[in-house]
């Protein structure tokens, strides 16, 4: 056997039975016409379903980065854990909330003057020593005139 690929010869083991070529699942019809429509974008932000209560913030606005914003200027706990760390497992920073983003959170302590850029995703839940803002005015505040991401 001369042949550099030794399985070329073995076309004729299988039996004719097993070479059988499956059938094509039937293809779905669709109405005539149907790739013609031109797609509908939504222009506006859509509602996930859910039911907006009066007093608090609209489902699409619910997001912890949009409570922290609505409480800018507040004394608030931040409680932590940071995985697989051996100096602190848990920690809690105290601070005043100067920013809040999607992914981030800016506190700045004020018995130290020191700054604190925490990453949300270390954030287990945040604790407030007064009552709570989550409703913005009417019309009003970023997500009144922000485009929907």
């Amino acid at each position: 056997m001369s042949n550099s690929y030794p399985y070329q010869n073995m076309a004729g083991y299988y039996p004719q039975a097993q070479r059988q070529q499956m059938p094509f699942p039937p293809q779905p019809q669709f109405p005539a016409g149907f790739y013609q429509q031109p797609m509908q974008v939504p222009t506006g932000i859509p509602s996930k379903g859910g039911v907006n209560v009066p007093g608090m913030l609209p489902i699409e606005e619910s997001y912890i980065e949009n409570i922290l914003r609505l409480n800018k200027g507040k004394l608030v706990h931040v409680h932590s854990t940071f995985e697989h760390n051996r100096e602190w497992n848990a920690k809690i920073f105290n601070g005043i909330i100067e920013a809040a983003g999607r992914d981030h959170l800016i506190l700045s302590d004020p018995q130290t003057g020191k700054r604190y850029l925490i990453p949300m995703v270390y954030v287990d839940y945040v604790t407030f020593d007064e009552p709570i803002e989550y409703e913005y005015p009417f019309g009003a505040g970023p997500l009144a005139s922000a485009p929907p991401r």
